[in-house]
């Protein structure tokens, strides 16, 4: 397991875009959270949000992992909301100032600020790209996080090995931990029909990240990536890699979510068990936290704790 996490656990954040949009009423054209950092007003929502995990650190007497709000910050979601190259590096920037300001304050002793980069494309969709096509086009966020200092660009909600592989190359290019998490449908394969287990196997053999994570998707859909059983090779090593889960509140499938305008929470109890299963799978779960339609509640209800409830 990598050297940065060593054998400590920690507390991530929740589902940052939906508990802004659903439980704060701020809008996010595009699901992009990261023009909030630009303004007073938005970048004092984030510290808000930042620091009530914090709590939960501090409760549980876990160290502080934090991410960026940059995983809508690459080139092609930015330009639709009018950002410039400039500009675009400056709120990557600023977004990783922010969170390490949070971090700093928090007087644990243990934190680490995560650069997040998203998918290219649609995270519940399939992108297809190829690695050093990848690697180019992520190149320029992993150099600005980089630059700015944080302690690992993480890729989330990967749909498929090949821009996963392009992103690992962008991080290790600028010298820099990378981690990369993948989601999953309810049947536990990738959206581009990659099992979990082939996913990490691929990566590993062209590009391998210091640790693996999943993330977007509920415990019950992550379940039966885990079980091997019917595997080929049935070798459960690879589940070794996997260091951090941020599973979804609802047991809803992403094509359900998408159509969702009211939030679903799901239900926590559920949450909280289905979760527990899993850790009889992952030896090495460091991370842990939330994503889309989980807030502090649901991530102190994980770690066993009323902070935040």
């Amino acid at each position: 397991m990598a050297e940065l996490l060593g054998d400590r656990s920690w507390v991530t954040d929740g589902g940052l875009e939906t508990d802004l949009l659903f439980n704060k009423g701020i809008d996010l054209p595009d699901f992009a959270a990261f023009p909030l950092v630009m303004d007073p007003d938005g970048a004092e929502v984030l510290r808000g949000y930042f620091t009530e995990y914090a709590a939960i650190a501090h409760a549980v007497g876990a160290g502080l992992l934090l991410e960026t709000p940059t995983w809508r910050a690459n080139l092609d979601w930015a330009t639709r909301l009018g950002y410039d190259v400039a500009r675009l590096e400056a709120a990557n920037h600023r977004a990783v100032e922010l969170v390490r300001s949070v971090a700093d304050e928090a007087g644990l002793p243990a934190t680490l600020v995560s650069g997040n980069v998203g998918p290219r494309g649609d995270g519940y969709l399939a992108a297809g790209a190829d690695p050093d096509e990848a690697a180019e086009y992520h190149a320029p966020q992993a150099r600005t996080l980089a630059a700015a200092g944080v302690d690992v660009v993480h890729a989330m909600t990967m749909s498929e090995p090949a821009e996963a592989i392009g992103v690992v190359r962008a991080a290790r290019a600028v010298g820099v931990p990378v981690a990369i998490s993948f989601t999953v449908e309810t049947d536990g394969r990738l959206p581009d029909g990659t099992t979990l287990r082939d996913a990490v196997l691929t990566v590993d053999a062209a590009e391998p990240p210091d640790w693996y994570g999943v993330n977007c998707a509920h415990p019950l859909h992550v379940s039966p990536a885990l079980d091997d059983r019917d595997a080929e090779v049935q070798d459960g090593a690879w589940r070794s890699r996997v260091a951090a889960f941020r599973p979804n509140a609802s047991t809803l499938s992403h094509a359900e979510l998408d159509e969702m305008t009211e939030l679903d929470p799901g239900d926590i109890s559920l949450l909280t068990r289905s979760a527990d299963d899993l850790r009889d799978y992952l030896p090495n779960l460091r991370v842990l936290g939330g994503c889309c339609g989980t807030d502090v509640t649901h991530v102190a209800a994980l770690w066993r704790t009323t902070i935040g409830s």
